[in-house]
């Protein structure tokens, strides 16, 4: 038990030291002995877990994969409108990328093309059917015009969000995120939100502003 014990932790560990290094100096510019160094574990430790760095790559991503569903569950599991899950999916995941650096890196190699081994899909797909799904409920439940293309919008939305994480991160102090992450949602809820719903969604998105930047670890 504590061999296997250990062996959790040496391979954590890595995982970690490669997203740091993945997060910072992207995939193709991070080589296996500067991983193993970063990790302070010997390659033969490095390579009883990972046969290449794109292992590694994949281990990152399914960390990703697994967050994003656990928070979509939780907020599934809280009773709250479809569009209001999905405004809290965007800020959540913003709040969890600034405390995770595996979850930085897994954006960074989603976005640098990376391949997504099978069976794990690739983020963006997932998170567009996420976002259809939700934009269908909030158009049932009236939140949302119907006469809108929702695979346009959910498209749009990951585009933005997406976008707007990588052009913030490289522009911007990491503080400026949630703010420009709600002034995208200002933009697409005046467009795609009846005016009667408007008010509680636009409050809603200063909050959670707020509350994002307000738990922002310091870096």
């Amino acid at each position: 038990m504590a061999r296997q014990l250990r062996a959790e932790q040496t391979r954590a560990t890595i995982i970690g030291a490669a997203a740091d290094l993945f997060d910072r100096h992207g995939y193709e510019s991070t080589s296996l002995s500067e991983i193993v160094a970063h990790a302070g574990v010997t390659k033969g430790a490095l390579y009883f877990h990972f046969a290449a760095k794109e292992d590694l790559a994949q281990a990152i991503m399914e960390i990703q994969c697994r967050t994003f569903r656990r928070l979509v569950r939780d907020l599934d599991g809280r009773g709250c409108s479809s569009l209001e899950a999905l405004l809290r999916l965007t800020f959540g995941m913003t709040r969890l990328c600034e405390e995770e650096p595996v979850l930085r890196a897994g954006l960074r190699l989603a976005t640098t093309g990376v391949p997504v081994r099978p069976p794990l899909r690739h983020p963006f797909t997932e998170w567009r059917e996420i976002a259809t799904s939700r934009l269908l409920n909030a158009v049932r439940q009236s939140d949302v015009h119907p006469d809108i293309d929702v695979d346009s919008v959910a498209h749009t939305l990951v585009c933005s969000v997406v976008g707007t994480r990588v052009v913030s991160g490289t522009l911007e102090p990491a503080g400026r995120q949630p703010r420009r992450l709600a002034e995208m949602w200002y933009i697409l809820i005046r467009g795609v939100v009846p005016v009667t719903r408007r008010a509680r969604y636009l409050t809603l998105t200063s909050r959670l502003e707020r509350e994002t930047g307000a738990a922002r670890p310091v870096r």
